[in-house]
């Protein structure tokens, strides 16, 4: 199995009313591509950091085996959520992948 898990923050310009509809679009968006994409196991989105964190949202996602993570990063669906819900809004980005 491989981990796919990754750290953003969110545009500072973005207000707090903005930032709460953007992380409930990108959980919404993300977490709905379970099923959908072969070799993707599980998915889930965290958008309620502690006030020790210093990123906004976690994606922590499981894969059977590295060339099914492969097929998730160019999947038409996946492409299609990162491109409208999260890279528009997010101004880092922190990604490990390891097998687990």
């Amino acid at each position: 199995m491989v981990k796919h898990v990754i750290l953003w923050k969110l545009k500072s310009e973005l207000s707090d009313t903005e930032k709460a509809e953007v992380k409930k679009g990108v959980k919404e968006g993300l977490e709905g591509l379970k099923g959908k994409i072969p070799g993707l196991i599980d998915i889930k989105v965290n958008i309620d950091p502690l006030e020790s964190s210093n990123c906004d949202m976690m994606l922590d996602s499981s894969f059977e085996n590295a060339e099914s993570l492969k097929g998730y990063s160019v999947h038409p669906a996946h492409v299609e959520v990162a491109n409208t819900k999260v890279r528009p809004f997010t101004s880092e980005r922190t990604c490990m992948d390891y097998e687990a």
